[in-house]
């Protein structure tokens, strides 16, 4: 499908600052920013490097303050918005156009009769940015201007000036900036025009999306260098940001390689169509293309080109829960199984006393293991991947693994995970800490604790019994245990259904007694490959899901008649995490809906739908891409990260399952 805007969204501001544009490196580095060019958040920027792939995330270049020279008249292309709330500039009027070409934003300014076209992307798997600008259209030579905003601080953070006195050095083709004695230069180079070093502070951009975050919503940027060049018509230059010198400044070579890269990717994915059937719509390889944005490198020893997922940009770094959701729709669907295998291995060498990492923190620290179901959505990820590829080999491998997990379920294993002996459930949780995937936490403050034996926890566990059991005897391996502890299980699923309400308790054995709440959780125990519930009893969750929690993005994470019910995100951290939980959707979730609806109604053309207003939100937020959450209230706009891994990925994996 076709992203492209005219002037009637560049040219409003309220419009054009709204919709944001990301592109990636393979390595956890990224661009991104506003079609309008004002910077709204901190995590805005041209090269966010990954200075410690995948995480080490490092804001180095801002923007490109840009100014063209043509017919002897001054025209600001960019745009300002500072502190007392004045826009300066207002270059976004300029802007006849905006499209994406693949991942590519391309910009094209109007200016008297000239029409000068800029791109943004990277290269792959270097922190490295491309900024390139073709004069297309003009009756006369045109000056360009480009003063250069960077800076040099963690991507969570932000920047007071303070008199900090970064190196600022000419090189060959350009400039070398040195924020510190022991920071990685920042290398600003171009394949023409003329380079000026320059050391001065612009004070007081302001952030309005951090403002709205209730977060610090102003930061002071450093001018270090100034680009001048004159384009004939037909003739371009390209500024290139990079952690590393760049001997080869060819950047039509460097666009022909990402390109061919897309192109390739799209190949991939629609050779994974089921026989007799076209390929792809084009709002699917759109999620095609946005799938591999989070796919990215985490090399460990016995693995130097190992991957891993970044669950969401721009905050996320890669957790296992997401990771596992998300493998099955950003590699499987997308006919990349070797990316798959690459992470299963990857996250099978941190599994610690039978459990999964839940995220490796940004500083590169011991990762932190508080989760529940990650670990067992690794299961579903290992079967996902062998039911695709057949690949024996790989299960051999990870079954010891496999086993070692449940043996620690069934003996305990942290934060008081253990089979509960008296019905056969999963029991986790013990007080101030949050396990399962509604994990949000103020302080002290957990807000939706589920301690007990939470329901999609309890699905999970016995969907990864039966695939344990299958795996077995597969491999000619003892069974019958995990067929006994399966059938225990399935037996005291029982306990779950709520008769009084037709649909299921969310958490059993809580120290407030069992949960009635009606949350989405449930949906686990009709979606995955093993349900424990009866025919009629998946019906009645599929239905009550869709009558009260089912919107046009997902599912609501609370139900709206609930006391604790919140149908807005947004404010302090304190209000946003009380509200992230409550009522707010979140569009993964969506994925489950339409395989439980196909599970139980069996019509691929209705399930269907439920996915096709996913295909208008690719212009909406993040351009290209799915957010990770939407208000409960309408209209249901949209919050939280621009483009989520296991968004796109269940939208992806659902998707394909109506089409097989």
């Amino acid at each position: 499908m076709s992203i492209e805007f005219g002037r009637e969204i560049c040219g409003n501001l309220d419009t054009a600052e709204l919709r944001e544009w990301l592109v990636t490196n393979g390595i956890g580095g990224y661009a991104s920013g506003t079609v309008a060019g004002l910077l709204t958040r901190r995590y805005h920027g041209l090269l966010v490097a990954a200075l410690q792939p995948p995480l080490g995330r490092t804001l180095l270049l801002a923007k490109l303050d840009e100014t063209v020279l043509y017919d002897h008249r001054f025209y600001d292309l960019h745009t300002n918005r500072w502190a007392d709330s004045t826009i300066s500039p207002h270059g976004y009027q300029h802007i006849e156009n905006f499209s994406l070409e693949g991942t590519i934003p391309v910009w094209r300014f109007a200016v008297a009769d000239a029409l000068l076209e800029k791109r943004i992307w990277m290269q792959h798997k270097a922190n490295t940015t491309y900024i390139q600008y073709t004069l297309r259209r003009a009756t006369q030579p045109l000056k360009l201007t480009l003063k250069a905003i960077i800076n040099y601080r963690d991507y969570h953070s932000d920047t007071q000036s303070n008199g900090w006195q970064m190196s600022v050095e000419q090189v060959e083709q350009g400039i070398r900036v040195t924020a510190d004695a022991d920071a990685v230069p920042l290398y600003l180079l171009s394949d023409c025009g003329s380079a000026s070093p320059s050391h001065n502070w612009y004070y007081g951009f302001d952030l309005a999306v951090e403002r709205y975050r209730g977060l610090n919503d102003q930061e002071d940027h450093l001018h270090a260098t100034t680009f001048e060049v004159t384009l004939n018509p037909g003739e371009a230059i390209a500024l290139i940001a990079s952690t590393h010198k760049q001997s080869d400044l060819n950047s039509e070579a460097a666009l022909k390689h990402r390109q061919a890269f897309e192109q390739k990717l799209i190949r991939l994915a629609n050779s994974n169509c089921p026989l007799n059937t076209p390929d792809f719509p084009a709002w699917v390889n759109r999620l095609v293309l946005a799938a591999d944005q989070f796919i990215v490198d985490r090399s460990v020893p016995e693995d130097p080109d190992g991957k891993t997922i970044i669950a969401g940009y721009h905050w996320f770094g890669d957790w296992g829960r997401d990771t596992m959701i998300s493998l099955p729709g950003l590699t499987l669907a997308t006919g990349r199984p070797e990316v798959a295998r690459s992470i299963l291995r990857t996250f099978a060498r941190y599994v610690d006393q039978g459990m999964l990492p839940n995220r490796f923190p940004d500083a590169g620290e011991t990762p932190e293991y508080n989760t529940v179901d990650a670990t067992l959505w690794y299961f579903e990820a290992i079967r996902a991947y062998h039911k695709t590829t057949g690949d024996d080999d790989l299960l051999m491998e990870l079954f010891p693994v496999l086993a070692d997990i449940i043996n620690w379920h069934c003996r305990g294993t942290r934060y008081n995970i253990h089979l509960d002996s008296t019905d056969g459930l999963l029991y986790a949780g013990e007080t101030g800490v949050q396990l399962t995937w509604m994990d949000a936490k103020v302080g002290d403050w957990v807000v939706t604790p589920r301690i007990g034996k939470p329901i999609e926890v309890n699905a999970l566990w016995y969907n990864a019994l039966r695939t344990m059991a299958k795996f077995a005897r597969y491999l000619n391996k003892p069974h019958q245990e995990y067929e006994a502890i399966a059938d225990r299980a399935q037996a005291r699923f029982a306990r779950f259904w709520n008769q009084e309400t037709g649909y299921c308790y969310d958490v059993l054995d809580s120290p407030d007694g069992n949960d009635p709440s009606l949350r989405p959780n449930q949906i686990f125990a009709v979606s995955l490959p093993e349900s424990p519930l009866t025919l009629a009893q998946q019906t009645g969750v599929v239905d009550v899901c869709g009558r009260i929690l089912l919107t046009s993005h997902g599912l609501r994470s609370l139900s709206f008649d609930h006391p604790q019910y919140q149908g807005k995100y947004g404010g302090s951290q304190y209000k946003r995490d009380g509200a992230y939980h409550q009522g707010t959707v979140w569009g993964w979730l969506l994925g489950a809906f339409v395989t439980a609806h196909l599970r139980v109604y069996k019509n691929p053309q209705q399930a269907r739908k439920f996915l096709e207003p996913m295909a208008n939100h690719l212009t909406t937020h993040g351009l290209g891409s799915l957010s990770e959450i939407f208000d409960g209230d309408a209209p249901m706009t949209p919050r939280g990260c621009i483009a989520q891994a296991w968004t796109v990925a269940e939208v992806l994996r659902a998707w394909l399952a109506t089409e097989n």
